[in-house]
């Protein structure tokens, strides 16, 4: 926006960071001369933040609270990012001017156990920069090699205590987060920390949250006897001799991974050995799945096949009140549509143009949106009437509760929400490409898929509006099914793997 083609001019006077009336609620305080905006906004890929504006003599002023209640959860400080400053929501305003910039311009600062702050103000825009609230001491590319180096030295005092991350800290979900529950009621004496991408992530209750490069994470990172992660350790982890690592990855594979995809290149195919030669478990949903980790990873070491702990939940979870959480309405059949991420986008998750998709299903549908775990920073959300966009929910397996009926298509999800018994549609537009050109698969989906296979939207809005018919035409495929892939997904798969490591030793 530039203010040659405005309209209207917005002057902003002064931009600062207060308390929220003593509360210690951060707060971003604008005020400017003239009539007031209608509404004022800070808005990021995954959150908006509103502000509350008012008048009086001098003109007007606008608070915005910098921390948020997302999902039902605690007020937490918001994700990293860059946040505009929209008003009247970006409609009737197209351009902010500032006026004595140099005056009004807070410095760049850190509001310790939330974020650190920047401004970006240019041509009439204002953004907002959060980043993680690492102490001056940890903050930035020397520190950060400072606290590595002495990591790396240090022999630490074997610590009586989990270390769980999910997703590289983005959450704290899927099968370390169901282990997180049983490893609290089977050995309530261990202290659980969760490395976390900042502090916009909430942990379980009763866990210790710590920010990724603090020197508390470094610390606790080498002298945790357990670690428990979903994905890849990264090269930011040496493994101590006291320290065993429980790698429960998130989800059984129908796409090549690892070694099995094509050409992994010699660089890959290190990295990919090096990262397995870490672990010392390897849980897996099923036969099938560890078969293909034998192969995938060349990982010889013990794999322990018990279900997945993170579809427990499915097992007489409470709907209800995840719907309520998510802010469905009342009476309304809700559809989820949650694709795999594409290697060379990213960023793209409708492929269904899913608004124009629940126009087409008519009243009384919602769907919901969830990207990938590889889309959550790139993307932003989607935002249409039916729509929710559920990327930045914590954890996938309340999805499966709250929704009536899935939409997928190469995504792992298949195999988890085969446990709910509910209709599975797949949307594959794509299909050869992926297939051929982006990453194969390891079996061919379309004789045993558990539901009807299509690459049209049209064709797919006639098959969600007749559920009994599909489920009934799919029967015996979706009971194959679960009989090869959840056969062990009853509702205890975290107390087994707990009990187990109770058993051998390893807590």
């Amino acid at each position: 926006m530039t203010a040659a083609s405005s309209s209207r001019t917005l002057t902003i006077e002064s931009i600062a960071l207060g308390d929220a009336a003593g509360s210690g609620v951060p707060v971003l305080e604008l005020r400017g001369p003239g009539s007031a905006p209608e509404s004022l906004e800070l808005v990021g890929p995954r959150l908006r933040m509103p502000g509350v504006v008012s008048t009086d003599e001098s003109g007007w002023h606008a608070t915005v609270p910098l921390r948020a209640s997302r999902w039902g959860g605690p007020a937490l400080a918001p994700p990293s990012g860059s946040y505009r400053l929209v008003i009247d929501g970006g409609q009737s305003a197209d351009a902010v001017a500032i006026s004595a910039i140099d005056a009004v311009v807070p410095e760049a600062r850190l509001v310790p156990g939330l974020f650190r702050i920047a401004f970006r103000v240019s041509e009439g825009e204002v953004a907002v920069v959060f980043t993680p609230p690492l102490a001056d001491d940890e903050h930035g590319g020397e520190n950060q090699g400072r606290l590595e180096a002495a990591y790396r030295a240090a022999r630490p005092e074997p610590l009586d205590a989990v270390f769980f991350e999910s997703f590289y800290g983005q959450n704290a979900s899927c099968n370390p987060l169901a282990l997180d529950r049983a490893i609290a009621v089977a050995r309530p004496d261990l202290v659980r920390y969760w490395g976390v991408a900042d502090a916009s992530v909430a942990v379980p209750e009763g866990s210790i949250p710590l920010i990724e490069g603090s020197a508390e994470w470094w610390r606790v990172r080498a002298a945790a006897r357990l670690i428990v992660v979903n994905d890849w350790l990264r090269n930011r982890y040496r493994k101590r001799p006291h320290q065993k690592v429980l790698q429960t990855w998130h989800g059984t594979m129908l796409k090549k991974l690892a070694l099995s995809r094509r050409r992994p290149g010699l660089r890959t195919a290190l990295a990919t050995l090096r990262e397995r030669s870490r672990w010392d478990i390897l849980l897996a949903q099923n036969d099938y799945a560890k078969r293909i980790f034998r192969r995938a990873y060349a990982y010889l070491g013990p794999i322990w096949e018990e279900g997945y702990p993170r579809d427990d939940v499915l097992v007489g979870g409470d709907s209800a009140a995840i719907r309520r959480r998510l802010g469905v309405p009342d009476g309304a059949r809700v559809l989820l549509y949650a694709p795999t991420w594409r290697d060379d986008r990213p960023d793209h998750v409708d492929h269904l143009d899913v608004s124009h998709f629940t126009e087409q299903l008519g009243a009384g549908w919602v769907t919901l949106i969830r990207g990938h775990s590889r889309t959550l920073q790139p993307g932003e959300d989607v935002r249409a009437g039916g729509v929710i966009d559920v990327t930045s929910y914590p954890d996938v397996s309340d999805l499966f509760l709250a929704a009536d009926a899935l939409v997928t298509d190469y995504s792992s999800v298949m195999f988890d929400f085969s446990v709910t018994g509910k209709p599975i549609y797949f949307f594959t537009p794509d299909l050869d490409r992926y297939r051929q050109v982006l990453r194969g698969f390891y079996f061919d989906l379309l004789p045993v898929a558990p539901g009807p296979v299509a690459q049209d939207a049209s064709e797919l809005i006639e098959l969600v509006r007749h559920p009994d018919a599909v489920q009934a035409e799919y029967a015996a495929k979706y009971a194959a099914w679960r009989e090869r892939f959840n056969p062990r997904d009853d509702g205890h798969a975290a107390e087994r793997v707990v009990a187990r490591l109770i058993r051998e030793g390893v807590i």
